[in-house]
């Protein structure tokens, strides 16, 4: 539990040259001349640093450029932001959230890394995620967490907890996040942001994805526009597009375009939302219909056993991760791990023969998923089956089984379009909780809709504009 003192809001904003502007606004003054890339750089590096007491959300910093570098091409040519310590950027350590290794300084960008920055992004360090992201909230043994700008006894969400912690409270426009089973939703609900897992290949995948038996993360940002989002994912298709799935191109603003929308207010595997977020979904719903569209229930059947198969799945990862630790660190210990990666690894061996039936029966999931969405262009359900919890709540110091608990309860929507490799989108929605904290709710699509996701959540945006944390 938190102390009064540690519980306050937290924003960068100030009247220097990121003002309160979006990506797409910055990247706008910079190519006009009316704002420096240096300039922009060093004044979001100070705004880092007046928060970075509160929050606690990064991990390694690096000097903003002295001279203006990056105003040249690409949607968020000058745009500072932070790339997720779980990702290679040359020269610097990739830590991953862990205290069982010194990590090693990254000899080559990874994959994504490149197709960020060909975006014209200005690198200003590394953000801090849970132990190898395996926590959705970003908090640690032995360390700090990573804090709420809107509410610092709450927590950020996780795993991209560093990087919506940084965006939310207007450090830098956007930042990297990526997603495993709602890593990038999550803390997009947690701090009032927009987070869009795209389809599974749509933007570059990473080596360590190509080598899992069935890959579930994604890429991408978290923002404080639908725009910037739109404009993350053109980007990264001008680098390279997937030929297997339709183009995205340059989603600019709603469409006139009447959707069929399903809604869930609670889990296919029997989570019920609270009533907070519950409220939510159903003003949701509302707002939509008003819009024109049309909004019925749905109802989405899983394998009983399909929460269980995913927390095997996410057992079997952290096992994996304690025999070849050594590649990220030649002192990993695997002993050193916390307390959540060390029970996922050992419920995992005590089941491990189950594997072939998990990864069997977790590939058939979009087939349930598929029959879902007949009739349906989206569907709308909560991100999360309760509102933000305090820190403390899901820290890895609680004993194993209650904090596994305590997360099934809490993540009981997002996994499923990892699983299935679909595309979701986090839009904050209209309400907020008692304590002013913001509430998200989730979009989902069919793979490649990525087009329909953002339209939607333009409207909304549009017709009431997302709260930001130095409005409360």
């Amino acid at each position: 539990m938190t102390t009064f003192e540690e519980r306050a809001t937290v924003h960068a904003y100030r009247d220097d040259a990121l003002g309160e502007y979006d990506a797409v606004g910055l990247a706008d003054a910079i190519r006009r001349g009316e704002v420096g890339a240096a300039e922009a750089a060093r004044d979001a590096a100070e705004r880092v640093r007046a928060v970075e007491a509160r929050l606690r959300a990064v991990q390694v910093h690096i000097d903003p450029p002295a001279r203006e570098a990056g105003a040249g091409g690409g949607a968020f040519a000058g745009v500072p932001t932070f790339v997720k310590d779980n990702t290679d950027y040359l020269g610097l350590p990739t830590g991953h959230g862990s205290a069982a290794f010194t990590p090693r300084v990254a000899r080559r960008h990874a994959p994504f890394t490149r197709q960020f920055l060909s975006s014209g992004v200005t690198v200003l360090g590394k953000t801090r995620l849970p132990e190898f992201g395996f926590s959705p909230a970003t908090e640690y043994d032995g360390a700090e967490p990573v804090r709420n700008p809107w509410n610092t006894g709450y927590s950020a969400g996780g795993s991209s907890g560093g990087s919506a912690a940084l965006v939310a409270a207007g450090a830098v426009p956007i930042a990297h996040a990526n997603d495993g089973g709602g890593s990038i939703r999550i803390p997009a609900a947690c701090c009032g942001l927009v987070g869009l897992k795209p389809t599974r290949g749509r933007v570059v995948t990473n080596a360590q994805s190509r080598q899992l038996p069935l890959d579930i993360v994604s890429d991408g940002i978290v923002s404080r526009s639908v725009r910037d989002t739109a404009a993350f994912l053109a980007a990264a298709e001008a680098h390279w597009r997937n030929p297997r799935l339709p183009p995205v191109g340059l989603v600019e603003g709603p469409s006139g375009r009447r959707l069929r929308i399903g809604f869930l207010l609670d889990s296919p595997n029997g989570v019920p939302a609270d009533p907070a977020t519950r409220a939510a979904v159903r003003e949701t719903a509302t707002t939509l219909e008003r819009l024109g569209h049309t909004v019925a229930p749905v109802e989405l059947t899983l394998d009983p056993r399909f929460t269980e198969d995913f927390l095997s799945y996410w057992g079997m990862l952290s096992f994996l991760l304690g025999v070849t630790g050594r590649s990220l660190g030649a002192d990993f210990d695997r002993r050193r791990m916390d307390g959540l990666s060390r029970g996922l690894r050992e419920d995992y061996l005590r089941g491990w023969r189950r594997t072939p039936g998990v990864l069997r029966r977790l590939k058939r999931t979009r087939e349930a998923y598929a029959a879902a969405f007949r009739g349906l262009d989206l569907v709308l359900t909560p991100v999360l089956a309760h509102t933000t919890p305090e820190i403390g709540h899901l820290s890895p110091t609680v004993p194993y089984r209650t904090l596994i608990d305590r997360i099934l309860a809490y993540v009981a929507f997002t996994p499923v379009n990892n699983v299935v490799g679909t595309p979701s989108i986090s839009v904050p929605a209209a309400s907020a909780t008692e304590e002013g904290l913001p509430v998200g709710v989730m979009f989902s699509g069919r793979p490649g809709s990525e087009r329909t996701l953002l339209e939607v959540a333009f409207a909304l945006e549009a017709d009431r504009p997302f709260r930001r944390v130095q409005d409360r």
